[in-house]
């Protein structure tokens, strides 16, 4: 079995600098624009091969896409912040997807390794007891923070390939470092997919911090994901004077209101787990006017795909239902879909071994319940079909605050440990891939 890899400490110290970096710099799904030019500028001078942009994403498979104004805003954001120039071009358009490979000195499999980038619209606790802001890394973009610890997923994926990097002549084979935008609402793996990333891959893994679980700990095994579908909903009607000529309006603010109502009255589905949610309602322009536009942002999910089949087939019909009620025009827009996936026990009994003489860590197989979604699913799906193996991890981490919060943080000493495990993992697969199916 492969003995840990020293952990310089020179490089925990920088893996929790980067962590930093990217807090104080977080950019939504499909504008981060920054930190993907940061993540390849790191890759290229650690020697690896990088690929970007439409290299490595699909146009024709990208959802939820923002606006040109946000776009081209964000990419002006990026360049006076010091994102590299050279990688800015590469990622116009929402292909903000980076993808190093590092090649061993010897044959062997190929190992994928993906972390996610993207931050979320959430604005970020100022108050002292809160760690970035009592240590000067809070979040420089109001309103938007890394409240789910992709920044430490991108800082530890960097980690990994400067150790492994340093130590190319231990490893056999490939890895393949997949830095992937836009996991929140379910938009940036599949493009990634279609472009064929992980067509190659052996085995693959995918990587997550917190999920309520304690310090010191990594989960090779996560169970529960959700399947989950978002919408994007926009009914247009006819304004109207609301005292004066009511009836000649056709009021899309209540078509909004009454389709929300619907879809949380939609029956729970028997076999298993189903959920929805609306969580940006916006209507209307003025107090005494009948409204003639209203949009709102839902998901609904599931604990199977078909789950999710039924609670997407419902909300479309409460959705029409409305529209025709209210005599309203309709749009319903696609914008992200995740799905489910099960880790495959070899790979997953390899890490846990391969990492069990970690310092400051314990590896254990007792499954670790997710609760959420994730389009990392898409990866792992496409690997295992293929003939390979696939895990999704959970590296422990104690969170003050629960995920998607204000307050939203994670022990950076943890950082550490993850980088030296997957590493040391990296190298056991490489040298004895688990046995396939």
């Amino acid at each position: 079995m492969t003995q840990a890899l020293p952990l310089p400490s020179d490089l925990a110290t920088r893996t929790i600098q980067t962590r930093r970096e990217f807090h104080q710099f977080p950019e939504l799904g499909l504008t981060e624009f920054r930190t993907a030019g940061t993540i390849a500028t790191r890759l290229e001078a650690l020697g690896l091969e990088v690929r970007a942009g439409r290299d490595v994403m699909d146009p024709r498979s990208l959802l939820g896409v923002p606006s040109k104004e946000v776009m081209d805003a964000a990419f002006a954001r990026a360049l006076d912040e010091g994102a590299p120039a050279n990688w800015l071009e590469k990622f116009k358009g929402g292909l903000t997807g980076v993808v190093g490979t590092l090649r061993g000195k010897g044959d062997g499999p190929v190992i994928a390794l993906r972390c996610d980038t993207d931050a979320l619209p959430i604005v970020e606790s100022d108050e002292q007891v809160h760690a970035p802001a009592r240590e000067g890394f809070v979040s420089k973009h109001r309103g938007v923070m890394h409240a789910c610890g992709h920044d430490a997923h991108a800082a530890i994926g960097l980690g990994v390939a400067e150790l492994l990097a340093s130590r190319r002549s231990d490893l056999r084979g490939t890895v393949k470092f997949l830095f992937q935008p836009a996991e929140e609402g379910g938009r940036g793996a599949v493009p990634m997919r279609d472009a064929g990333v992980v067509d190659d891959v052996d085995y693959f893994i995918a990587i997550h911090t917190g999920m309520e679980s304690e310090s010191g700990v990594l989960y090779p095994i996560t169970v529960g994901w959700l399947a989950s579908a978002k919408l994007d909903v926009v009914y247009r009607g006819i304004a109207a004077h609301a005292g004066g000529r009511p009836n000649e309006g056709r009021n899309a603010l209540l078509a909004a209101a009454q389709a929300v109502v619907g879809l949380y009255g939609i029956a729970p589905h028997h076999a298993g787990r189903s959920r929805v949610n609306v969580g940006v309602l916006q209507a209307g322009s003025g107090r005494n006017v009948i409204a003639d536009h209203a949009f709102f942002m839902m998901e609904v999910r599931g604990d199977t795909e078909e789950i999710c089949d039924y609670m997407l087939a419902r909300a479309e019909a409460v959705i029409r239902g409305a529209a025709h009620a209210q005599e309203v025009g309709v749009e319903i827009i696609p914008a992200g879909r995740t799905a489910t996936a099960e880790s495959s026990r070899p790979l997953a009994e390899t890490v846990a071994r391969a990492t069990s003489q970690i310092p400051n860590l314990r590896s254990t197989l007792e499954p670790k319940e997710a609760g959420g979604s994730e389009d990392a699913t898409f990866f792992m799906r496409r690997v295992q079909e293929r003939g390979g193996q696939a895990i999704y991890a959970c590296v422990g981490s104690h969170t003050p605050s629960g995920h998607h919060t204000p307050r939203f943080d994670i022990a950076e000493s943890d950082l550490g440990p993850a980088v030296q495990a997957l590493a040391t993992a990296i190298v056991e697969i490489s040298h004895n891939p688990p046995k396939k199916g």
